[in-house]
């Protein structure tokens, strides 16, 4: 069975054997030692091609025929793993296959697969695009799984709201479950205060598109227990305290701790886990209305933790508190959350670097071990209970936004623990979800963060 597609998009990959064409990956050393294919040689030297990274050169045939191309992997390709992203986007049409290369056969396939991602889904102009043999010796299998996880959550972050509101976001989740014959339910609307979700209902109400609480399990009873919860704000206006017009233009990108989530969990099923996988997305639309919450209200969490509200565009911690909450009750071994939640985060680390936060050392230890064996970047920041003191609230048991505006990623993180408490391991990872700028492995756009990562520690069990 091929791996969930949200859009379906044509594989970067062919199995076309001798028919394809020849890349010769290549670094200034071999050019300089001549220690590559004699004609690719002397062209670049007639080219006077230096195998820069990033650099392409295309080789004719004696004929004049398009006869192969040589690409630059730069003086110390390690730097850039996934450099041959590029070449996906710098290929003519066709299908290709790497003659050389000092990279291993999983990193230049995976790394020609990230960037070989197009969203195309409202152009016209869709153009045909080059395609690359996948070796022998990779795990091409994985790597599909992998790129469709990462795809899964480019794509939805990516598509706009009026196409990936409350109601479309479920859509896609019911039918990422169907397609891993998971269990899934749905808590919409006023029955998310039957069942006890005040917070996720208190920040979705004033949406046309109605608040809900997303659940889906798949594995085996007995096995290790993971559950993900992903923050699923469609679109953010600020609420009440609304956001400028230019903080709000990649508000649709509000849901991507949901989409990564969803992205995470394609991996561990299409790979059949020995896990007990449980995922939890509360989505909502945080909008203005005559029913908004307001500054200064006081409502009762999910735990029976009572929050101010300081802030309404302090809205993505306030409908993870009850979905962790209720994740917590379980008490799962491995629990993780996903959200776009702090500015500050993005201040201390940009755009790149997602942190992460974790009270378990062992846990802390390997996801920084899987970051490293990925290149899937991640940083720890502390949970230090010292600003502890700052979450709290003048009338209520805890505030939603600190004042001061100082530490504010480490002051959410220390909002969410208070509602995790069973749990065996937690962490929280604050991501940005999206690509300022195009990179090697990325045309820019929404992005997967830390779950190529998260994917090779759960299987590494």
């Amino acid at each position: 069975m091929a791996p969930y597609q949200f859009i379906e998009r044509p594989t970067p990959f062919n199995t076309k054997g001798g028919s394809t064409l020849p890349i010769f990956a290549v670094t200034p050393a071999h050019i300089e030692t001549g220690t590559i294919d004699p004609i690719a040689l002397d062209w670049a030297k007639k080219a006077g091609y230096r195998a820069e990274s990033g650099s392409l050169l295309l080789i004719p045939t004696a004929a004049g025929h398009l006869g192969g191309a040589l690409f630059g992997l730069g003086t110390n390709p390690s730097e850039q793993p996934y450099i041959t992203g590029k070449l996906a986007r710098s290929l003519p049409a066709g299908d290709w296959h790497i003659e050389t290369a000092p990279l291993t056969a999983n990193r230049l396939s995976l790394g020609f697969g990230l960037g070989s991602y197009r969203f195309d889904r409202y152009r016209s102009d869709k153009q045909a695009a080059a395609t690359l043999m996948i070796p022998r010796d990779a795990d091409g299998a994985d790597i599909k799984r992998q790129l469709a996880g990462v795809f899964l959550a480019r794509d939805l972050i990516n598509t706009p709201t009026n196409d990936m509101g409350p109601e479309q976001l479920e859509a896609a989740f019911r039918g990422l479950a169907e397609h891993y014959k998971a269990e899934m339910s749905v808590i919409i609307g006023d029955d998310l205060l039957k069942e006890n979700f005040p917070l996720v209902h208190t920040v979705g109400r004033a949406s046309a598109d109605a608040p809900r609480l997303l659940e889906l399990r798949w594995g085996k009873k007995g096995h290790r227990k993971v559950t993900l919860v992903g923050k699923g704000v469609c679109f953010d206006t600020g609420g009440l305290d609304i956001k400028p017009a230019s903080s709000m233009l990649l508000m649709k990108k509000d849901m991507g701790g949901a989409a990564n989530v969803m992205g995470l969990a394609l991996m561990i099923m299409d790979a059949k886990l020995k896990v007990d996988l449980r995922v939890i997305i509360p989505v909502v639309e945080n909008s203005i209305s005559a029913n908004a919450f307001r500054p200064g209200d006081v409502y009762k969490s999910r735990k029976g933790l009572t929050v101010q509200i300081d802030n309404t565009d302090a809205e993505g911690r306030l409908i993870l508190a009850d979905a962790l909450a209720y994740a917590d009750e379980e008490a799962p071994d491995l629990l993780i959350d996903m959200a776009t939640l702090t500015g500050a985060a993005r201040v201390a680390l940009g755009p790149d670097l997602p942190p992460f936060f974790t009270d378990d050392e062992n846990l802390a230890h390997h996801l920084t071990e899987a970051s490293l064996e990925t290149d899937d970047p991640l940083w720890r920041l502390p949970l230090y209970m010292g600003y502890d003191k700052d979450i709290r609230a003048r009338i209520a048991d805890i505030t939603n936004a600190p004042a001061g505006g100082m530490a504010g990623a480490i002051t959410a993180a220390l909002f969410l623990k208070r509602f995790v408490s069973n749990t065996k391991s937690w962490a929280h990872f604050d991501i940005y979800g999206w690509a300022p700028t195009e990179r090697a492995h990325s045309p820019g756009g929404g992005e997967a963060q830390a779950i190529r990562a998260l994917y090779h520690h759960i299987r590494r069990g």
